[in-house]
């Protein structure tokens, strides 16, 4: 009995693994898609502080693609490709809050949120 479940666990613990994710044949290079990682936090902070007038997602979307000459289809997959390696995938990222960092010091501002003082008139969520 305790060999049956064994086995049953060893081959339920096998099902269970997913397959890795294969190369896609128009991956992105990996500083292209540092590239659009970094274009598309600055529009998605466009889009959250409304600049402009904002920025619909459509319009965002279309202004990669066209930026990069890339479709909808070959982000994704390049995507999910580059976020099955974790360790890569969050070193990309550091490169991009890096860059983000360094564009706000150009301007003057300061790369650390600080935070809002606060009001002993108002109720405090904690």
């Amino acid at each position: 009995m305790r060999k049956v479940c064994f086995v049953l666990g060893f081959f339920l613990l096998l099902m269970s693994c997913e397959k890795a994710i294969e190369k896609p044949k128009n991956l992105i290079a990996k500083d292209k898609m540092i590239d659009i990682l970094y274009d598309l936090s600055l529009l998605e902070a466009i889009k959250s502080q409304n600049i402009g007038g904002g920025i619909s997602n459509k319009s965002a979307n279309a202004f990669i693609y066209k930026k990069y000459q890339i479709d909808s289809t070959q982000l994704s997959e390049s995507n999910k490709y580059y976020a099955t390696d974790v360790e890569a995938y969050k070193k990309m990222f550091e490169t991009v809050k890096k860059r983000l960092d360094d564009e706000i010091k150009k301007t003057g501002g300061s790369a650390t949120i600080t935070p809002t003082p606060v009001n002993p008139d108002v109720p405090q969520v904690q």
